[in-house]
């Protein structure tokens, strides 16, 4: 009986598995890194250990720390999680070597499947269904297009497409040099390239007493990089007698290296329909929660079960409805998918649908590790309903702090070559720029942020709130101008928002006679939009208070990340000296009697004044000196930096 389990992980997996622990009423332990110290699995752990240093290599990657911090703190068992150590035969051997159990399939079967090339000369010796190899050195024209992978490890690492012959000597260098930093074997292989072809996968549960599950299908074509980004069980549009070949294939795989535990056996499906066998993962699958909500099973309870000596039932429960995950990114897809950092302010998705992650409002998102924040599961009878529930979930998440990919989710799910239900590995290849230029309008957020801000009390002199709008200081309050807030969107647009206050109390947008404002505070904003009421829902960054903070709009519309940009330029910065331009938008109001090229003023003398923001506000004279020129009259609107006069400094005696 297991009593104590040291997972050998981080993040969302090792806390995904302390869950089940804890229902079993098993104790847990965490190992960390210094950056991890904080992080939601350390603080789910019953007990923690840290391994000192930053870089995977230091910390969750040596196994002879990872053994010691177990017995450090009274573990029996060593659950690997997936990545890191999770297919390393020689930690599995160290960790039953040192008296704990190992949560996982025997050393032998890791050892089986570790290379791809090994893996399928075995496949094949078994009758599984193979791509025909390719050897690099002797592909001609009617092999293209070709793809090398890494023998040793996947997760496109190694992974290169050629379709030019020429290419192909650089590209395998490259693969080359790219797996021998990844994994410590430098070998590639090749194999024809499948244009539209699917990733379909099979997870199976073995036994030591010879029983072996087929747990229906996953389709998991939607990838970036070869790194998979939605994946749902069971794959759609597969016909009955593929699916059968499909299970029969992967049942013979694990039978073939005599498995134990969770694993899966991955194909790749031709357009025509044809399985071939890519590889058998011996771990758990960061998609196996859709597998878990269709069987209504705990895979990791499964496995530990296992692992304890207990025998499976004869056959699986069947399988109900359909299971969609979406994997939350802190990455821009738009920037070619580039890592994001920092802190994640607010992190919350509604009801209804399963979450798996190892962040929290408040933690950070770090360079070390990988820049997964979730998984974001939905189950439901069918897949129409299930990607509706999904898309439901994510596009009303809040996720401030950093970019993610949750827009480029939503469009993928709404996208007509997803709903139609027979997706392809070349998805994002053809669809991306349409899918990153799909996110939402921001205009509207920037709206509901001006108001809201408007609302928001600020520091008067008592040190008590005061509302924005009433803030007097130097100005004067003027009812009949416009309010001017500017923000930054995240693709660059600059939104300038305008509104006035009116005698109801409420402001009215300036710029936007379709919207009503029903109501406006601090932290949410009710607008009526074309006869349509929707509630914005509004926080702002208070730890970049000033210029350049961020405020975060979310409403049923989606979700938006604005900074704010100062209200005025400051004209000094960019004009020649003795140039008055003006620091907003307004009506000029008055000019100094008598006012009039060739006339002499003297510095800090009022020669006009502009009404804006319901304010009135005087234009000093830079310098002593004559006024060559003015371009202002009583009336007349001007723009933010319209030149408004000119005055020549008289030279210093």
């Amino acid at each position: 009986m297991i009593r104590s389990l040291l997972v050998a992980n981080r993040g969302e997996i090792a806390v995904r598995v302390f869950r089940t622990a804890r229902a079993l009423g098993i104790d847990t332990i965490a190992v960390h890194s210094d950056p991890d110290a904080t992080a939601l699995h350390v603080r789910e752990a019953d007990a923690a250990v840290r391994l000192p240093g930053a870089a995977p290599a230091d910390t969750y990657l040596r196994g002879d720390a990872v053994i010691a911090a177990a017995l450090a703190a009274g573990a029996d068992a060593v659950h690997p999680g997936y990545g890191f150590l999770s297919e390393n035969a020689g930690f599995a051997r160290a960790v039953t070597a040192a008296g704990l159990l190992w949560i996982g399939p025997p050393p032998e079967a890791i050892e089986a499947m570790a290379s791809k090339t090994r893996a399928k000369e075995l496949m094949r010796a078994a009758g599984v269904p193979l791509l025909d190899p390719v050897d690099p050195e002797k592909a001609g024209p009617d092999d293209l297009p070709l793809l090398l992978k890494a023998a040793a490890g996947g997760g496109g690492r190694g992974m290169r497409l050629v379709r030019d012959l020429d290419r192909l000597p650089e590209e395998l260098a490259e693969a080359s040099a790219e797996a021998r930093s990844a994994f410590g074997d430098g070998e590639v292989f090749a194999e024809p390239y499948v244009e539209r072809g699917r990733h379909v996968e099979v997870q199976v549960l073995a036994d030591a007493h010879g029983t072996v599950w087929a747990l229906g299908t996953r389709d998991c074509s939607l990838q970036r990089r070869h790194q998979k980004v939605i994946e749902e069980a069971p794959a759609p549009g597969l016909p009955a007698e593929l699916r059968t070949a499909l299970h029969e294939a992967a049942v013979a795989a694990a039978r073939a290296v005599s498995y134990r535990g969770a694993g899966t056996v991955e194909f790749l499906v031709t357009a025509d329909g044809r399985p071939c066998f890519l590889e058998m993962n011996t771990r758990l699958q960061v998609e196996h929660p859709v597998t878990e909500e269709v069987f209504g099973i705990d895979l990791v309870a499964h496995q530990l079960r296992i692992a304890e000596g207990h025998a499976l039932p004869a056959e699986p429960p069947r399988p109900t409805g359909h299971a969609v995950e979406a994997r939350l990114y802190a990455e821009d897809p738009a920037q070619d998918w580039r890592p994001q950092t920092g802190t994640l302010h607010t992190f919350s998705v509604p009801g209804g649908v399963r979450v798996d992650t190892g962040f929290a409002g408040g933690d950070t998102v770090g360079v070390h590790y990988d820049a997964m924040l979730a998984k974001v599961v939905a189950h439901a009878p069918t897949r129409d309903e299930a990607l509706r529930a999904l898309t439901h979930a994510l596009t009303r998440a809040r996720v401030h702090g950093l970019t993610t990919n949750r827009d480029l989710l939503v469009a993928s799910l709404r996208h007509p070559e997803f709903t139609g239900g027979l997706p392809d590995t070349g998805f994002y290849d053809r669809n991306l720029a349409e899918l990153t230029a799909a996110a939402p309008d921001a205009g509207l957020s920037a709206l509901a942020a001006a108001l809201a801000e408007a609302a928001a009390p600020h520091p008067g002199p008592s040190g008590t709130g005061v509302p924005l709008a009433a803030r007097l200081g130097g100005w004067r309050n003027v009812p009949s101008q416009p309010q001017l807030r500017r923000y930054r969107g995240p693709d660059g647009t600059v939104h300038e928002i305008r509104y006035r206050h009116t005698r109801a109390g409420l402001p009215e947008p300036v710029d936007h006679p379709s919207v009503r404002v029903l109501a406006a505070g601090p932290t949410a904003v009710t607008l009526e939009v074309d006869g349509v009421r929707r509630v914005f829902h509004v926080k702002r960054n208070s730890n970049k208070p000033g210029a350049e903070a961020e405020t975060y709009v979310d409403s049923a519309l989606g979700g938006h990340t604005l900074t704010a940009l100062p209200r005025f330029t400051e004209p000094r910065d960019r004009t020649e000296p003795g140039s008055l331009l003006a620091p907003m938008p307004g009506t000029v109001v008055r000019v100094a009697e008598g006012l009039a090229p060739g006339a002499a003023v003297t510095a800090g003398q009022p020669l006009l004044w502009l009404e804006a923001m319901k304010m009135e506000h005087r234009v000093l004279a830079p310098a002593s000196g004559t006024l060559t020129a003015l371009h202002a009259a009583p009336g007349r609107q001007v723009e933010l930096g319209a030149l408004l006069a000119v005055v020549q400094e008289e030279p210093q005696s």
